[in-house]
């Protein structure tokens, strides 16, 4: 078995904009997810908005500088994540397909493969 992490990727706004019912459907399509998956995750939360987030990059001397959010020229920033284990990633694909935020125009999935070393 493999391990593959799907990250969620949205525009914050547009969450944030959501009522009370489009929340509660989203949560049902998650626990859809969570409920087909089973055992195969291994992990799964949400993030905070992007603008929570910290960023750390070095430069060239390097010497570490953090700013505030993520270093981001889109509006999409990851929402949250799962931490799958599958035996392919036709199964993976098949799971993600319940995820919810493939029913939003602003938000969608990007799924890798983990590196397993020994």
């Amino acid at each position: 078995m493999a391990k593959y992490m799907i990250l969620i990727y949205g525009d914050a706004a547009q969450w944030d904009a959501m009522t009370e019912e489009q929340w509660h459907a989203h949560n049902e399509g998650h626990a859809a997810f969570a409920a087909k998956a089973g055992a195969r995750v291994l992990d799964g939360r949400q993030l905070e908005n992007t603008p929570m987030a910290t960023s750390l990059r070095a430069d060239a001397h390097g010497d570490v500088h953090t700013t505030d959010g993520p270093f981001l020229e889109t509006k999409e920033g990851i929402g949250g994540y799962y931490l799958l284990e599958a035996s392919d990633l036709d199964e993976v694909f098949e799971l993600a397909r319940l995820l919810p935020e493939l029913n939003y125009t602003h938000s969608g999935l990007e799924i890798r493969p983990v590196v397993e070393r020994g």
